[in-house]
Parts: C-alpha cells; sequence; structure tokens
C-alpha cells in the first residue's frame, strides 16, 4: 500500500510538471504571437489603407477591413504609380550603386584595420565615433562640397552622399568578421604560393560573404529610406522615392489610399532583398556566437 501510494504521487507530480510545461509552452506562444501583431498592426494598417477608399478613412468607426477593395485597388495603386514611379528608378539607381560603391571602399578597408592594425585603436574609435553622430551633423559640409563640385540634384551626388553616411557602419560591421577570421587560413594560403592580395580575395572574402550580406542590406536599407539627404539634395532632376511619398501630402489633404499604396510598393524591394539573402543573414548575425 505504501509504495502504491508513492507511485501514484510520483505519477501527480509528473502528470502536474508536464501540465505546467504545456501550459507554459501554450503561454509563451501567445506572447509571441501577441508582440508580433502589436509591431505588425502599423504595416498591416498600411496594407489595408492602400485598399479603402476615401471615405473609409474618416469613417466613424474606423474601418479595419476595406469594404470595396476592388473599387479602389486600382484608383490608389495607378495614383501610386504615377506619384512614385520616377521615384523608384532614382531610388533604384541612388541606393543600388551607394550599396556596391560602400561595399567595395568597406571591405578592403576594414581588413586592412583588422589584419594591420592600421591606426591602432584610434581610427576604429574614430569610426565608431562618428557612428554616435546624427546624420543632420553632415548635411551642411557635404551640401556645401558637393555644390561647389556641380553635384547637387544628381544621381552621383546623392549616391556619394549616402555612400559617406553608410560607410562607417559598413566598415564596422565587417571589420568584426574579419576580426573573427583565423589568419591561419591566409597563412596556408600564403606557404601555398598566393599573394597577400590573392590569399584576401579568394580565401578571405568568400568567408565573410555573410557579413559582407549583412552591411550590404544595411547600407540599401537606410539607403532607399533616406530622406533628410535627398530633401535638401535634389531639385527636380532627381527624385527618390521617399520624396514621392511627401508629394502625396499637399495643402489640399492627404491622398490617404495612394500613400498607403506607395508606402506598401515601398517596401517590397527591401522585402525580397531580405529574403533572397535570408541564409546569408543568418550566417552572418550568428557569426561571431558560433566562434564564442
Amino acid at each position: 500500500m505504501h509504495s502504491q501510494g508513492r507511485t501514484r504521487s510520483i505519477h501527480d507530480r509528473i502528470r502536474r510538471a508536464k501540465r505546467r510545461k504545456l501550459i507554459s509552452h501554450y503561454s509563451q506562444n501567445v506572447l509571441v504571437i501577441l508582440v508580433v501583431l502589436v509591431f505588425l498592426s502599423p504595416v498591416m494598417w498600411i496594407v489595408t489603407g492602400s485598399f479603402k477608399t476615401r471615405v473609409e478613412f474618416y469613417s466613424t468607426p474606423p474601418v479595419f477591413l476595406p469594404h470595396q477593395a476592388s473599387t479602389a485597388t486600382g484608383t490608389n495603386y495607378a495614383r501610386a504609380l504615377e506619384v512614385g514611379g520616377k521615384g523608384f528608378i532614382d531610388s533604384i539607381i541612388v541606393a543600388g550603386f551607394a550599396t556596391v560603391l560602400t561595399i567595395l571602399l568597406a571591405v578592403p578597408a576594414s581588413y586592412a584595420i583588422a589584419r594591420y592594425r592600421i591606426g591602432a585603436q584610434h581610427i576604429p574609435f574614430f569610426i565608431l565615433s562618428i557612428l554616435f553622430l546624427p546624420p543632420v551633423v553632415g548635411i551642411l559640409p557635404l551640401f556645401m562640397l558637393l555644390k561647389t563640385l556641380h553635384l547637387i540634384d544628381t544621381h552621383l551626388g546623392l549616391i556619394l552622399a549616402y555612400m559617406f553616411f553608410n560607410l562607417p557602419l559598413a566598415v564596422w560591421l565587417t571589420k568584426g568578421f574579419f576580426e573573427d577570421l583565423p589568419e591561419d587560413l591566409e597563412s596556408a594560403a600564403l606557404v601555398d604560393g598566393y599573394s597577400r592580395f590573392r590569399a584576401f580575395l579568394k580565401i578571405a572574402v568568400p568567408l565573410v560573404v555573410p557579413g559582407i550580406a549583412v552591411a550590404g542590406l544595411f547600407t540599401f536599407i537606410f539607403s532607399w529610406n533616406e530622406l533628410a539627404y535627398a530633401s535638401i539634395m535634389t531639385r527636380s532632376s532627381v527624385e527618390t522615392l521617399p520624396i514621392a511619398l511627401t508629394n502625396l501630402m499637399g495643402g489640399h489633404g492627404i491622398q490617404w489610399g495612394a500613400l498607403c499604396a506607395l508606402a506598401t510598393l515601398a517596401a517590397v524591394p527591401g522585402i525580397l532583398l531580405s529574403l533572397f539573402m535570408q541564409k546569408y543573414l543568418i550566417r552572418g548575425l550568428s557569426f561571431g556566437a558560433i566562434r564564442g
């Protein structure tokens, strides 16, 4: 009897432990879902807003799901493409070339800092200090420089501005990946007859592609979404997508449907690029943790 009582008590404790574990598991899942919904609610509001009519934006109580989506969709997206078509092209040109130039400069610079300790701790600290500065600090000097070079309201001028703006971050990110890369790999390549440049190009760079992908994605997104530099350094020849979005907010009112439609379209390139580079991003963001 005593042994049966102990057995029953043990089974009861096991059942209670399983029940607590199951409750904890479901509670965590519910909490995660709620947090995701909170953070995604502005995005969902914009996406659903692109299918609303003007009347539905001012309805009381608010309309969360559009009732006349088929009527409003064509109008909103047609207006969005009409206003933002040039902005898409200019943004792709500016953000694309700014990303390529930034990575081409950041990769060798970060490699030199990581391997040769150029500038000892001074240059890395200087780069880090630049990251702490608000971007608005560099607008006036860059504007005066580009004005002197007659590059205001040109693709090249905005590309150079974004390159200078994103270069410190790209260097700082890729420097950490090169520092985590064992030097023995390059030393073995040198013993096999590789030159230092060839060892860098054939051994080091392919192994830190995930880190380069992370830096490139951040550079592209920052350049794609940037408004302050574009609003000051462009006039009429160049109009990036953030500028096009402001054109839908005029003195006679805000074109909410077209604004939501253009914002939805503006998010697509970044999402597609993130999905395309997903495997590199996962490896890149966990590169240092794996070594540790």
